[in-house]
């Protein structure tokens, strides 16, 4: 399982016309699931990205983590993660998980960070997606649960 959080604000994300997810402040997690991904991959990644330190302190050190500053998450699914661009001009996705099992890990991804009293706002699976983000920092992170 693969994940590019970003620290943001006045972040959004619309179906259709349609805002299905947004939040103030918080990070936005782009997760992409490939196919030996398992459950404990999402449980890993949930408890990580909730407690890793990248919020500024009173002192302007990265030193808070998700739930120290009470912030949200938007979480929203993103195959596209797990793109082969090494032959030709087109990627494969072939690494990328089918949908059915990645939409179930993507679903307990967002359930354990919720365990965690992280509220999430989400996209829509499976569907094109507009993303609107302000990037605090910039601060970007790539996370694979793999490199445990």
């Amino acid at each position: 399982m693969k994940a590019v959080i970003q620290r943001g604000r006045n972040a959004s994300v619309t179906v259709k016309g349609e805002t299905t997810g947004s939040i103030d402040e918080g990070l936005v997690v782009l997760l992409g699931v490939t196919h030996d991904d398992t459950e404990e991959d999402a449980k890993y990644l949930a408890d990580k990205i909730t407690n890793l330190r990248i919020f500024e302190d009173d002192q302007g050190k990265m030193n808070l983590s998700l739930k120290d500053q009470e912030g949200q998450m938007l979480s929203i699914s993103q195959f596209t993660l797990y793109g082969d661009c090494r032959k030709g001009r087109r990627p494969s996705f072939q690494n990328a998980a089918r949908p059915e099992p990645a939409n179930e890990l993507y679903e307990i991804f967002n359930g354990y960070v919720r365990d965690q009293g992280v509220p999430v706002e989400t996209g829509a699976f499976g569907e094109m997606m507009d993303v609107q983000l302000t990037n605090v920092g910039p601060v970007t992170l790539i996370l694979e649960s793999k490199d445990r």
